[in-house]
């Protein structure tokens, strides 16, 4: 491999939701955490699961099947959340998106990357950075930033800050 080639090449962690395989670059997730018990947060939305205590941090997690208007399925032994750091207007913010199992990290040359799919103008595809291809099977590349809405990463921020309070004088 030419060092053109390595510095085209990007790594990222794959999941499956149902039978797709889903991808981000790795440099966004923090870590891969077995599914827990997750405290719901009342009046919010269905797929925002609730929050995990994570080393002492309120950490919102995000159920991915719902979020992307997916068949809801069981937990499983597999069942897991991705911590990822997402930005909310330049400022870090750490979310858990649930996932039915996490695969494996892979190396993705720029070549094997193909541009997101133009739907139309009904379907939002804009969280989609491309489709990489893998041993002739898609992987959906996911921009993580830009899958949660700016209302979804503000609620969870405020969720982290009102929970860490409370947990600060409680």
């Amino acid at each position: 491999m030419t060092v053109a080639e390595m510095m085209e090449t990007t790594q990222f962690l794959t999941f499956s939701l149902a039978d797709d395989i889903f991808a981000i670059d790795v440099i966004k997730a923090k870590e891969v955490l077995d599914f827990s018990e997750v405290t719901r947060v009342p009046q919010t939305p269905d797929y925002m699961l609730g929050v995990i205590n994570l080393r002492g941090s309120v950490v919102p997690v995000i159920d991915m099947r719902r979020k992307f208007k997916m068949k809801d399925a069981d937990r499983t032994r597999n069942s897991c959340i991705v911590v990822v750091e997402v930005d909310v207007d330049g400022e870090a913010v750490t979310v858990g998106a649930l996932a039915d199992s996490v695969r494996e990290v892979i190396d993705l040359k720029s070549s094997q990357i193909e541009p997101p799919p133009r739907i139309g103008t009904r379907l939002n595809t804009e969280f989609i950075k491309g489709m990489g291809n893998l041993e002739e099977r898609f992987v959906i590349i996911l921009d993580i930033d830009k899958v949660f809405s700016v209302d979804d990463l503000v609620m969870a921020k405020t969720i982290t800050e009102e929970m860490s309070e409370e947990t600060e004088t409680g």
